[in-house]
């Protein structure tokens, strides 16, 4: 995949909001777990008119998960992570994200009479393991979590959730109305018959043209031969109806010049 990716949209009343994702657990990187978390994080920020800039995945490493959240949190608009806040001697999150703002790490009273009636209720004890659930950021406010009881945090402008799949979207869908929103990014797709060897050279000039859009193209090989999805994505729908206009008339263009080259060539 190819990306022209040129915006300038400082001058616009448009909002933009940014946000990123840390992805934590060895099960991730060795292969072991294949993440469903950053797809369904991505669709629902987008939904909401939050861009998703970027995504980190690291270990179970308290120091590689201070580095990364430290790097994002004072980047980025919001960073929701997932994973590490389980019962296990490798659920470290709680510990690092303290460590990154300086705070201590503690038993929440709250989240341990939760836990404590769940449990209860379930006629399980109460482990010092299952304890650990509980434990986040001194001043830290909670996630529901309604899968599972045991809850998130939100401290700062970090949201820290669970790395199981059906407990992380219960999160977020608990998340996402407490986010500021911003200018929907709307997107428009056109198929095209040719390959990025055909169209990088005009696709690169359209691009040009239209700064306050971004040009995506993807390409695809079916039977024997090369074609495209570009797809235009942007704040305004003029915008992109104007890029998308001049990415028309460029596949035309392109049919037109290989039809006279063809009959040429038959004519030789």
């Amino acid at each position: 995949m190819s990306r022209t990716n040129v915006r300038n949209l400082s001058m616009t009343n448009e909002t933009i909001v940014t946000a990123a994702m840390l992805a934590i657990g060895d099960e991730l990187l060795s292969g072991r777990t294949k993440d469903k978390n950053i797809g369904h994080l991505a669709d629902m920020l987008t939904l909401c008119g939050i861009d998703l800039k970027e995504v980190r995945i690291v270990g179970d490493e308290e120091q590689a998960i201070v580095e990364a959240l430290n790097a994002l949190r004072t980047k980025y608009d919001y960073v929701f992570t997932s994973g590490g806040i389980g019962p296990t001697h490798d659920d470290i999150t709680a510990d690092a994200v303290s460590a990154a703002f300086g705070l201590p790490c503690e038993y929440d009273t709250d989240a341990m009479s939760l836990l404590g009636e769940m449990y209860a209720r379930r006629g399980l004890d109460f482990t010092d393991a299952r304890k650990r659930m509980a434990r986040m950021p001194k001043g830290a406010h909670h996630i529901p979590n309604p899968v599972s009881t045991a809850p998130g945090f939100v401290i700062g402008n970090v949201h820290v959730m669970a790395g199981v799949p059906q407990v992380f979207q219960a999160m977020v869908d608990a998340v996402i109305p407490t986010l500021r929103t911003g200018t929907r990014v709307l997107s428009l797709g056109i198929s095209c018959p040719y390959g990025e060897g055909d169209i990088g050279t005009p696709l690169a000039a359209i691009q040009k043209s239209h700064p306050d859009t971004s040009i995506g193209s993807y390409p695809r090989y079916v039977g024997q031969a090369f074609s495209t999805e570009i797809v235009i994505r942007g704040r305004s729908q003029d915008a992109v109806d104007a890029a998308g206009t001049d990415v028309r008339a460029m596949i035309e263009t392109i049919r037109q010049a290989k039809e006279i080259a063809e009959n040429r060539s038959a004519e030789a």
